[in-house]
């Protein structure tokens, strides 16, 4: 009788072959900006290979140890699996084993006998309970679904991933500048502070006016408030980089001198064909675009009558001892009809929930493809330009600094005022702080590029 049970679960299954999912359609891939394109598919390097940084290598691994949001993102994939589990589970008979057994003592005037009585029955057997049979493809549409959720779960995570790994790396970024602002802003002070002691010792021999000791003080000043708000800088960045790893910053984390020491490798430029297959966010958005299509099967199938079945076969004896005895065998055969007559209109109305929902998704899929090559687009125009801005702020920066030194010069002979030479001062430092910001941005599109492309 088993084996019938067996066999009898085995052929639901087969009949179980109809699906009422629309076939699915790659949507049309929007318009965007183009950008020079490999002639040859390229593959995007490593994560290693693009920040070489050891320092920032380490900070990147114990960001993706110890990080809150990726964390976070990771259970929700294993919720979004174990979700998929129960919705496949459904399309597979559940069988029970059971063995049951109870006594009764029955009064004189129940038992029929005239006197008292006990009543005795025990059964053991297998069965299935309330088994749908899933001719229209409900089930296998909502396991569907399931499937692509966890799918583009997946991808969210490995989108959260990047996402960190790029803050990270940017908020690296941002330290070892704001430490060369740090350390422009304190040999900045040295220097007028020496200017302003040279200043204080010539107005006591009377060859100096006090408007220009009262000029060199404010440049002291000022380059004192710049060294507070570069200190203050640094501790902050310190404790965002700390909110990124998820732990405290090691200590004896060896940052480079410069940032002109840090390197970041360029990323190469994939076709717009390699992106869709390579950018998380607009795998994750096909998944629900798929995971929408099968809905609406799922929806289109609820309007159709459902089957479902229990059955059961084992043995049933008054004695313990007689229930795997010949003749005491027993079977149940329960199937069951559910035909949909008046709803008030919920069913269509959740085909036509499904559909728009499908539509939605569509949508969402095609602004996200668009996003995505105005990023890609935007970091590669921009990466072009910044080789010829950067040469031209350090060519600032060396003619600043042969301006400071011939005002000095003449300042020194008496030739100009004082003036001329706190000019020829605050012209040198901002271009120093604006190459040092150039190069930040320049480091920071390296990155963006890498984010933009889907690097691992």
């Amino acid at each position: 009788m088993i084996n019938r049970l067996l066999s009898l679960g085995a052929c639901t299954l087969l009949l179980s072959a109809c699906s009422l999912a629309p076939p699915y359609q790659q949507p049309a891939t929007p318009e965007g900006p183009a950008w020079e394109a490999p002639s040859s598919p390229a593959e995007l390097p490593q994560r290693q290979a693009v920040f070489s940084d050891p320092a920032l290598q380490r900070l990147i691994s114990l960001a993706l140890e110890n990080n809150r949001d990726l964390r976070l993102a990771a259970l929700n994939v294993q919720a979004f699996e174990a979700q998929y589990r129960i919705s496949r589970a459904a399309l597979v008979p559940t069988l029970d084993a059971s063995l049951s057994g109870s006594r009764q003592r029955l009064p004189a005037d129940v038992s029929g006998t005239g006197v008292t009585g006990i009543s005795s029955q025990y059964s053991a057997g297998i069965g299935l309970t309330a088994y749908e049979l899933d001719f229209f493809g409900r089930i296998r549409g909502l396991r569907d679904q399931a499937l692509e959720q966890y799918l583009a779960q997946q991808e969210s995570r490995r989108s959260v991933q990047i996402g960190l790994v790029s803050s990270v790396a940017s908020a690296y970024l941002t330290l070892v500048a704001d430490r060369d602002l740090l350390e422009l802003s304190n040999s900045t002070l040295a220097s007028e502070q020496q200017s302003l002691d040279l200043i204080e010792h010539k107005r006591r021999l009377g060859v100096s006016s006090e408007l220009e000791l009262a000029q060199s003080r404010i440049t002291v000043e000022s380059a004192r408030a710049s060294q507070a708000l570069y200190q203050r800088q640094v501790t902050l960045d310190l404790n965002a980089l700390q909110q990124l790893l998820g732990t405290r910053v090691p200590d004896d984390l060896a940052l480079p001198a410069s940032l002109t020491d840090v390197k970041i490798a360029a990323t190469p430029a994939l076709a717009p064909s390699q992106l869709l297959q390579q950018r998380p966010d607009i795998l994750a958005a096909e998944h629900q675009l798929r995971a929408a299509n099968a809905n609406i099967g799922a929806a289109r199938a609820a309007l159709f009558p459902s089957i479902s079945l229990t059955s059961s076969a084992g043995t049933l004896s008054p004695d313990l001892g007689g229930l795997f005895t010949g003749g005491s065998g027993t079977w149940l055969l329960a199937p069951a009809l559910n035909l949909p007559l008046f709803d008030g209109g919920q069913r269509s109305a959740n085909v036509e929930v499904a559909r728009t929902e499908q539509e939605i998704a569509v949508v969402t899929y095609q602004q996200t493809v668009e996003t995505a090559f105005r990023e890609v687009a935007d970091s590669l125009n921009t990466q072009q330009q910044f080789d010829h801005q950067l040469a031209a702020q350090a060519a600032q920066v060396a003619a600043n600094e042969r301006y400071l030194q011939l005002a000095d010069q003449r300042f020194g002979q008496g030739v100009d005022s004082y003036l001329t030479r706190l000019d020829a001062q605050r012209s040198l430092f901002s271009a120093r702080q604006q190459l040092v910001s150039t190069r930040l941005a320049e480091l920071n599109n390296r990155i963006s590029l890498y984010k933009a492309l889907g690097g691992s």
